[in-house]
C-alpha cells in the first residue's frame, strides 16, 4: 500500500477523506474514537486543517491520526483574539486625518470613515455623516482636535450627532484638552473654561452601549478630571511610555538624568520615570520673568531630559536649559506631550550641533496630540515627533 497525499488548508474541519490504491478496511482512530472505513470511500486529506499526522502501521493493524496539539493551541489563540478584536468606525476631523491613518495602520480592526466638512455662506458648519445607516451597530469613535475654540463648535456638532445614530458605542478622542492650560483661578470672577468644557462633554448623548468613553492624554491640571459628570467615563492616558521607548533607544541610554522644571511636573511624572537619576528645578514668577533654580539632583556630565506636559511660549523650559547647562550638563533634551507653541514660539529651540547645551538642544520630543504644530515641526531638528497611534488604537479596544 502507498503512502497517500497529504492536502491541508486552514479552514473548520469537515469529514475526513483519505486515498489509498488498494481496496482494505481500516479502522480510523480520532479523538479517541474509533470508526472502521472502506479505503474504497477514503478519497483525499482535503479541507482538513494543519492539525493531523498519519500513523501507519503494517499489515492490518489501524491507521492513527495524530492531533498537533502546539498547532491547535496556536490556531485556537489566533481564532480567539480575532474574535475578540473589537472593530471600530474611526471618523477624524480635518486637522487630524493624518493622525488617524497611523491610528488605522495600526490594526485591522480599525476602520477609517469620512465626514463632508462643509460651510454655508454665513460661514456656520454645514456638516454630512456619509453612510449614517451604515454605522448602527457599530462601535463608533470620533479622533477629535480642539486646536482653536473656532473648531470646537462644529466638531462638538458631529460629536452629539454620532452617538445617536443607533451606535453599539461611542469614543471621542481628544488627545489634548486645551482648555485650563493658562488659566489661574485666583480672583472673584475668574472663570473656569476647562470646567466649562468638561461639562459640555459629559452632555455627549448616550449611545446604545452606554455612556461616552473620553481618550485624553497628560491632562494639564490634575484637578481637572474631576470636572467631568457622570455620564461620560474619562479614559486619562499618558504618553510617557514613547519617551522611555525613545531613551533606551539613545546610545547614552545609560548616561540619562531626568529634569522636572517644577514641583508639578514631578507630582505628575516621577512614577513613570523613577528608575532614572532626577533632577527638581523651582520655578519663582516675577511678573513676566520666570526664575528657574535647581532644588535637587546633579546634572554634572549628564544628558538631561527636561520633562513637562505641555510647551507653550517655552519660556520656563528655556531658562530651565540655562541652570542646567550651567551645573555641568553635558547634554540638555527636551520632551513634552502637548507642544503648543501659539505664534510659532517652537523657532526659540534650537539644535545643539556643538557640545553647547546652553544655547541648544540635542532633541525636542512632542507627541502629534497638536497635529497644527506638527506640520509645523516636522523635519526641523532638534523637534522629533513620537507618535500617539498605537496608544490610541490600544485604547479604543477598551
Amino acid at each position: 500500500m502507498k503512502t497517500p497525499a497529504a492536502f491541508i488548508s486552514q479552514k473548520p474541519p469537515s469529514p475526513l477523506f483519505l486515498k489509498f490504491t488498494s481496496n482494505c478496511n481500516s479502522r480510523l482512530l480520532c479523538a479517541n474514537r474509533s470508526q472502521t472505513i472502506q479505503c474504497g470511500q477514503i478519497k483525499s486529506f482535503e479541507n482538513q486543517p494543519q492539525k493531523w499526522s498519519i500513523d501507519f502501521k503494517s499489515g492490518s493493524e489501524p491507521i492513527h491520526l495524530i492531533q498537533n496539539s502546539t498547532s491547535t493551541a496556536a490556531t485556537s489563540a489566533s481564532e480567539s483574539a480575532s474574535r475578540t478584536m473589537k472593530k471600530v468606525c474611526l471618523f477624524y476631523c480635518p486637522e487630524t486625518h493624518s493622525l488617524a491613518e497611523r491610528v488605522a495602520a495600526q490594526s485591522d480592526a480599525i476602520e477609517l470613515r469620512s465626514i463632508n466638512w462643509r460651510k454655508f455662506k454665513d460661514g456656520f458648519p454645514n456638516l454630512f455623516i456619509p453612510n449614517a445607516h451604515g454605522i448602527r451597530g457599530q462601535h463608533v469613535a470620533f479622533l477629535a482636535s480642539f486646536s482653536s475654540p473656532g473648531k470646537i463648535f462644529e466638531q462638538l456638532s458631529v460629536i452629539y450627532a454620532l452617538p445617536k445614530l443607533f451606535v453599539s458605542s461611542f469614543t471621542l478622542v481628544l488627545p489634548f484638552f486645551p482648555t485650563g492650560t493658562s488659566e489661574r483661578m485666583e480672583d472673584e470672577g475668574d472663570v473656569a473654561t476647562a470646567f466649562t468644557l468638561a461639562r459640555i462633554l459629559s452632555n455627549i448623548p448616550t449611545s446604545r452601549g452606554g455612556p461616552t468613553s473620553l481618550v485624553t492624554f497628560d491632562i494639564h491640571a490634575l484637578q481637572e478630571r474631576f470636572y467631568f459628570g457622570d455620564t461620560i467615563l474619562p479614559c486619562f492616558e499618558s504618553a510617557i511610555p514613547l519617551l522611555l521607548n525613545r531613551l533606551q533607544q539613545l546610545p547614552d541610554s545609560d548616561n540619562i538624568s531626568i529634569a522636572f522644571p517644577d514641583d508639578g511636573a514631578w507630582k505628575r511624572f516621577h512614577k513613570q520615570l523613577q528608575h532614572f537619576p532626577m533632577i527638581v528645578c523651582n520655578k519663582v514668577r516675577d511678573g513676566n520673568q520666570r526664575i528657574v533654580r535647581i532644588k535637587e539632583g546633579d546634572p554634572r556630565g549628564r544628558h538631561i531630559v527636561i520633562v513637562d506636559d505641555l510647551v507653550q511660549s517655552g519660556g520656563t523650559l528655556i531658562e530651565c536649559q540655562k541652570v542646567l547647562a550651567a551645573h555641568g550638563a553635558a547634554k540638555i533634551s527636551a520632551y513634552v506631550t502637548h507642544g503648543i507653541f501659539p505664534n510659532a514660539s517652537w523657532e526659540r529651540f534650537k539644535q545643539d550641533t556643538g557640545g553647547k547645551p546652553e544655547s541648544g538642544l540635542t532633541y525636542f520630543w512632542i507627541s502629534d496630540s497638536c497635529p497644527v504644530t506638527v506640520k509645523e515641526v516636522m523635519s526641523k531638528p532638534p523637534f522629533e515627533v513620537l507618535s500617539l497611534a498605537g496608544s490610541i488604537a490600544s485604547a479604543l479596544q477598551i
